[in-house]
């Protein structure tokens, strides 16, 4: 046992926290409770505030919080992870305990907590709750970027410290290893309380916690109907709510397949449904009471259950599928595991376990006498030696080695101007200063890429307002669509579809913004929509001559892919196109102009962005060569000699090869796509000039242009229409705004993805 101790440190716990219904805030809230019994009541000392709470808040969330939670986090909005970083560093707080698992923070993979900790001067101990064996790449990365700005890790079990050293390179001298934490519950037998329940005299089966698919339930139902029968007055509890989130996107869809399960086997005497979330008081009750606990559960990558802690800390005997931590913690007879999504199996050992009542008896007694080192009491004196290990380390280390992408200075994403111009159509494309002018109708290229801001922001945010403008963009698109799969163009404000407005490049845009939606992370619905709407496109391909629509069906084909990538008929198609694109490079090409065309236009870095992202999809390097060169000499030509900044090709002349290259009017769109070109360019190579290229490429925007003068409207969130030899152009059109969002987008996006040798 812990003794208390005497000098109480300040603590800010990041995570969520109640009454937000979630294992991490349920986690939090018993751990700085923990920890406040171990201080001494320190939260009774309003005026030294020795516990502090962070709260990741969910927009629709009321703000209803105890009042320890001295500061709540929309978890999409990146720069209340900044300003909680400052009310840290200006607050009295010794250390960060940070609760960490990638669905509560918002970015992608939760990557936004990453810019808190890189703001955050203070030690951080990080306890993970998911350690992944096989993380896709960006997870991999977030976890490390967090292991490199964390003084110390809390690893939950052995396996999870050995996967942090194996698989993300954590030193071992980083990670603590520390026990999810339990009620102390003194060693009762279940017929305690079963009373309560309406279970006396009945054998008693439990699952709790809060209820979603990956659960398995419906496997322990099936198992239940042969228990059934050896032993008819058997019961089983399944308790708790569903899971909130599961709950916003499919309702009760799952618990009520689950009660039709048990309607079809004939069980409704042997399964009650608890259908609420407890209270810890009641939850201990349902636990003495049960004489097996059940975790039928379905994912063997889970680095920590609360529901099997709690199981032996109370001492129960315990069925459960061989997650890596049951696995650990189940060892030496402490529960027995059974195959994933195995009912006979599962029955087998229920039963065998209802017949012993001695089996039943010694394993309660091992997973008793081993959950002792699992109550709270004795986790939290263990995380309070952590976090005084952890001062001491951060006073040693100093400066942090690690220098963040410095562009925490982005502005937030403002979609009103794009409302604005936005009606029950669609997108207008044109503005007369900010107001939008119904004379010249929308178009698809502008609802296609007013499309790809909204998937961009779904993709980065995960906030659901955004859904309205993207089904009406989604409605667009099918509208426009002809049963051909060409996509008309130009609609008036009448509704009516101009003949004469159609492109090739709209077409091309159609096409790149529907690859990207089948490669973002889309509801079936609208993923099916995607896929409809890109396949029907398909025939079109062959029409398509002009560079520009060859690059966007490219870019759209090798979106496709990363999600589909062995359909071989968009496969052939792309290669096609590719094939196409990579020949004009070739043919047109002269030593002093690395150039498919005689005159340099617009959208111009479009061409070798597609390219570099075909060379990745289909493994063709001179692909990705002949882009980067094309690139590499676009950005020298448009690059200003004495200023040493983005000077685009304006549309008042363009730029023949041979003649002079026009300044003026400099376009918003031809900077959208060089932060593009220049991230994919990045990605593929690894270089940080491209990502240095991509940070020039959007800071014209903002002023580092021609005229030093900013592009983007911070009063309006739209964006000026062009850089003008006397100033902008005042009009904040569709064009402009939307290529000025996608920027800032993958500007956002891009915020961790800098390279070891961008940290200086």
């Amino acid at each position: 046992m812990h003794t208390r101790f005497l000098k109480p440190l300040r603590i800010a716990f990041i995570g969520t926290y109640p009454p937000r219904q979630c294992g991490i805030a349920t986690f939090t809230q018993d751990l700085l409770t923990a920890l406040n019994e171990l201080y001494g009541n320190v939260l009774a000392d309003e005026a030294q505030r020795y516990l502090h709470v962070i709260a990741m808040h969910r927009g629709a969330e009321p703000l209803d919080y105890p009042p320890e939670v001295r500061f709540a986090v929309r978890d999409h909005r990146e720069e209340d992870y900044l300003d909680a970083a400052e009310f840290i560093n200006l607050s009295p707080i010794d250390v960060v305990s940070l609760q960490h698992e990638y669905g509560i923070f918002g970015g992608e993979d939760g990557s936004h907590i990453i810019e808190l900790l890189e703001h955050v001067r203070k030690p951080v101990v990080t306890t993970l709750h998911t350690v992944l064996h096989e993380p896709s790449p960006s997870q991999r990365e977030v976890l490390q970027e967090i292991a490199a700005r964390s003084t110390l890790l809390v690893a939950q079990t052995r396996k999870s410290a050995e996967m942090l050293r194996e698989i993300y390179d954590v030193p071992a001298d980083r990670i603590a290893i520390i026990y999810h934490g339990a009620p102390d519950v003194p060693f009762l037998d279940p017929a305690y309380y079963k009373d309560q329940f309406g279970a006396e005299g009945r054998p008693l089966i439990l699952t709790f916690g809060l209820l979603s698919p990956n659960k398995g339930i419906e496997y322990a139902i099936e198992a239940m109907a042969e228990v059934a029968r050896e032993f008819p007055e058997a019961l089983y509890f399944v308790v708790g709510a569903t899971h909130p989130e599961v709950r916003k996107r499919y309702g009760e869809s799952y618990r009520l397949s689950l009660e039709e399960r048990v309607k079809r086997l004939g069980i409704e005497e042997n399964v009650v449904f608890h259908n609420r979330y407890v209270s810890l008081e009641e939850l201990i009750k349902f636990l003495v009471a049960a004489d097996i606990f059940l975790a039928p559960y379905l994912v063997r990558e889970q680095a920590v259950s609360g529901t099997i802690t709690y199981a032996l800390a109370t001492g129960k005997a315990i069925v459960s599928t061989p997650s890596w931590y049951a696995e650990e913690m189940l060892a030496e007879g402490r529960g027995i595991l059974v195959p994933f999504r195995d009912a006979g199996a599962m029955a087998r050992v229920l039963l065998e376990l209802l017949r012993d009542e001695a089996k039943r008896d010694r394993m309660r007694k091992a997973a008793y006498e081993f959950g002792r080192q699992m109550v709270w009491r004795e986790v939290a004196g263990q995380y309070a030696e952590a976090f005084e290990r952890a001062l001491v380390l951060h006073a040693r280390a100093g400066k942090r080695p690690f220098r963040a992408f410095k562009l925490h200075t982005l502005p937030e994403v403002d979609l009103s101007h794009l409302r604005r111009l936005t009606d029950g159509t669609g997108v207008l494309q044109h503005a007369i200063y900010t107001i939008p002018d119904r004379r010249f109708g929308y178009t698809t290229d502008d609802n296609a890429r007013a499309l790809i801001v909204t998937l961009l922001h779904w993709d980065l945010y995960g906030d659901r307002e955004i859904w309205d403008l993207m089904h009406t963009y989604f409605s667009f698109l099918h509208h426009a669509q002809t049963e051909g799969g060409w996509f008309r163009n130009l609609l008036t404000y009448e509704r009516s579809f101009v003949p004469e407005g159609d492109s090739e490049d709209a077409q091309g845009r159609a096409i790149w913004a529907l690859g990207h939606a089948v490669a973002g992370k889309l509801p079936e619905d609208l993923l099916a929509l995607s896929i409809e709407l890109f396949r029907k496109a398909l025939p079109t391909w062959e029409r398509l001559s002009a560079a520009r629509a060859l690059a966007f069906a490219v870019l759209g084909g090798a979106y496709y892919l990363e999600k589909f990538p062995g359909d071989t008929e968009v496969k052939g198609a792309l290669q096609d196109l590719a094939g196409k694109l990579h020949h004009a490079f070739v043919a047109g090409a002269k030593p002093d102009w690395p150039w498919p065309e005689e005159v340099l236009t617009y959208d111009n870095a479009r061409l070798p962005q597609a390219l570099i992202v075909a060379g990745r999809a289909l493994e063709r390097r001179e692909y990705v060569e002949k882009g980067i060169e094309a690139l590499r000499w676009l950005i020298e030509v448009q690059t200003d000699p004495h200023g040493d900044h983005l000077s685009l090709v304006g549309n008042q002349g363009w730029y023949p090869r041979g003649g002079e290259r026009a300044r003026f009017d400099q376009q918003p769109l031809d900077a959208a796509a060089l932060v593009d070109a220049c991230r994919e360019a990045a990605l593929i190579t690894g270089d940080p000039f491209w990502w240095r290229e991509m940070e020039r490429a959007f800071a014209w925007f903002l002023g580092r242009n021609d005229l030093g003068v900013p592009l983007y409207d911070f009063t309006t969130g739209g964006c000026y229409d062009g850089l003008q030899p006397t100033g902008v152009n005042r009009n904040q059109g569709a064009e402009s705004t939307i290529s000025w969002l996608i920027s800032l987008l993958l500007m956002k996006r891009t915020l961790r993805r800098r390279t070891v040798a961008e940290r200086a």
